[in-house]
């Protein structure tokens, strides 16, 4: 008997990645993501199948649950991809990305039969509560950040499914790691190691507290939830987080001991100025033209916390945190990173704040996919065209089938390159097109021109179909961009053919 088939969405996220190779032994995964696998780091394995898709689009996302559904569906679905951003801002990623790709999963997962669909929330999707009191499993996601409302839509979206669909609700505390990757995390950090002017000041009192998770417990956590799918009530509630918060005074405490090696005490910067300044140095931003990590509107929680009580999940689950792992414990393994290996550090937190690409190279793949015969009818006619002799000569010596042929290739390489992003398989072919042409005595200029041809033509046809509205700027840089790296590559291969050439003739005449 196989391994049971489950299916993770954000499979190339933080929690996702970690997931992955965590459970690749005992599942067969169908793993979704806009990125690659080879362009996020993702593990790769047998059993481990990737299917690059955006959630937000309908038709191939239709396709690739067609095709585990005929692979035997699904015991349980992972739903942990969504946007998120720290700017405040209402971006539309947010509806798309959090409630139209959640719906669209949701209505697709009821074709696949399956045990259990578990929806990766947040407990930022609650409201802070009064002084002295928690949130738990049985508070309302309320919060009122254009992230908890997005969060807040996808819960009552599960709720509506419940009778059709058996899931589950996890809310997590932040999450972070020993290279730290949470952002706000990260912002502070860097703030308090620098010694800069700013360097001890704390805004209100020090007391902003939420609750924070290594990623390995969050982890933990989703493979228990595995191994138990028939557990939980349709639609329960889950928090995996530790219980209580840590306020900035706490970690301001432990990072800087932990960094300098003695105590400091915070300058306490009072809520009014805090705020006053947060508002200034977002409009000098704005002027300049590079935004800080710290907005406007994160002035509204100054010292408020946001305790939790996570009793019931953990006895629920039989489910606990081990102790090594909660932060304060943990911030030591994050300073000796830091310290030992700055520029990892770096790299690895600014891939953290990215905003991840829209999907745009996932629907031009899409377009390019569905007119690729158009396209290819298209440029094998302009080669192949009488007034284009002088241009493209040398492709009169080809039949039409046969040039055809190679086009379509040129097209499907192309395509492959927009969808993961990564230049070397499309670098190949161009670097073998250039010799096959050189030997066929083809001129570079003639190929170059080939290309770029092609490149406009696929802009043509892409800008005709309704599909591409929105798309228009996005289409023409990730093709303009294809292209123009295949006509470096042909050139670079050229000028390497040209220059052997000349040897091999230098040393005949020496002969």
């Amino acid at each position: 008997m196989g391994l049971p088939n489950i299916v993770i969405t954000g499979a190339s996220g933080f929690v996702g990645r970690l997931l992955l190779d965590e459970i690749k032994e005992s599942f067969h995964v169908y793993a979704f993501a806009r990125r690659s696998q080879t362009e996020c780091g993702a593990p790769e394995h047998p059993n481990i199948e990737w299917i690059q898709v955006d959630i937000g689009e309908v038709t191939p996302l239709t396709t690739a649950f067609e095709k585990i559904r005929d692979q035997g569906g699904a015991e349980a679905l992972v739903h942990l991809a969504a946007y998120y951003d720290f700017t405040g801002e209402d971006n539309p990623e947010y509806k798309r990305t959090n409630v139209i790709g959640l719906r669209n999963i949701l209505e697709l997962s009821l074709m696949l039969s399956m045990r259990r669909f578990i929806f990766a929330s947040s407990v930022a999707a609650c409201p802070f509560p009064p002084p002295g009191q928690s949130i738990d499993e049985t508070t309302a996601p309320l919060g009122n950040n254009v992230y908890a409302r997005s969060k807040m839509a996808g819960e009552a979206l599960i709720q509506d499914y419940r009778d059709q669909l058996p899931s589950c609700i996890v809310r997590f505390a932040a999450l972070y790691s020993d290279w730290c990757e949470y952002p706000p995390l990260f912002s502070l950090l860097s703030c308090w190691f620098a010694n800069g002017w700013n360097a001890q000041m704390l805004g209100g009192s020090g007391n902003f507290a939420i609750p924070y998770m290594h990623v390995r417990c969050a982890v933990s956590f989703l493979k228990n939830l595995l191994h138990s799918l028939d557990g939980p009530e349709p639609g329960e509630v889950f928090i995996a987080s530790p219980n209580g918060a840590i306020s900035q005074r706490e970690l301001f405490d432990a990072a800087t001991f932990a960094y300098f090696g003695e105590r400091r005490k915070p300058t306490l910067v009072p809520k009014l100025f805090t705020r006053v300044w947060l508002h200034l140095q977002d409009r000098i931003g704005k002027i300049i033209g590079k935004q800080p990590f710290e907005r406007p509107w994160m002035g509204r929680y100054l010292d408020r916390q946001l305790y939790v009580n996570a009793d019931r999940s953990r006895r629920r689950l039989e489910w606990a945190i081990r102790p090594r792992f909660e932060l304060l414990r943990r911030i030591p393994f994050l300073v000796e990173n830091f310290r030992t290996r700055p520029v990892r550090w770096n790299e690895i937190n600014h891939a953290a704040m990215k905003k991840e690409d829209p999907g745009y190279g996932l629907m031009i793949h899409y377009l390019l996919e569905q007119h690729q015969e158009t396209i290819c009818l298209r440029q094998t006619n302009a080669l192949l065209h009488i007034r284009a002799h002088d241009r493209f000569g040398t492709y009169h010596h080809f039949d039409f089938e046969e040039l055809s042929a190679r086009v379509r290739t040129c097209i499907q390489n192309l395509r492959q390159t927009i969808r993961t992003r990564e230049m070397e398989p499309v670098g190949g072919h161009c670097r073998e097109v250039a010799r096959e042409r050189f030997r066929e005595n083809f001129t570079v200029d003639e190929v170059i021109a080939a290309f770029a041809c092609l490149g406009r033509i696929c802009i043509g046809v892409l800008c005709e179909d309704q599909l591409s509205v929105g798309l228009e700027q996005a289409l023409t840089d990730r093709i303009t961009m294809a292209v123009q790296f295949c006509i470096d590559e042909i050139q670079d291969e050229f000028e390497i053919l040209a220059s052997a050439g000349d040897e091999s003739s230098s040393c005949l005449r020496r002969v």
